[in-house]
């Protein structure tokens, strides 16, 4: 599927900026820019989230952050989840007031079984093993 065909298939009834940001990805520019994020092992989201009883998409309000934990998603505040840094890796940021800050993070948890001798691998937090 190409973005174009995703594009013209889901963006009816979006929020204007959540449309604007789908047409963006047709963009050259933006399509230059992913190119160079991929070299990277990046690459472009959408920071969204859906009316709980219509299932409508939503934009991401600054005050809430998307929380992967246990392979489900939910939304926490976004001053809940900075004071608790050490439990989540970053994995999508936006950028505002001029720097670059987490939009949606993953809960992990130590490796137990690490060696001692080596740094404890942290681990996507997962229902049945954490």
């Amino acid at each position: 599927m190409t973005t174009a065909t995703a594009t013209q298939r889901n963006a009816p009834g979006l929020p204007p900026a959540l449309g604007a940001a789908q047409a963006a990805m047709q963009s050259t520019e933006v399509q230059e820019m992913l190119r160079r994020l991929s070299a990277h092992g990046l690459g472009i989201c959408m920071p969204h989230m859906h009316d709980e009883e219509t299932g409508e998409f939503q934009l991401l309000p600054d005050q809430l952050m998307q929380v992967e934990a246990g392979l489900e998603v939910r939304f926490q505040p976004t001053a809940e989840v900075t004071k608790q840094a050490g439990r989540f890796l970053p994995v999508a940021w936006v950028w505002r007031d001029g720097t670059a800050i987490p939009s949606t993070v993953c809960e992990m948890v130590q490796d137990k079984d690490a060696p001692d001798d080596e740094a404890a691998a942290v681990k996507h937090k997962h229902p049945t093993r954490n």
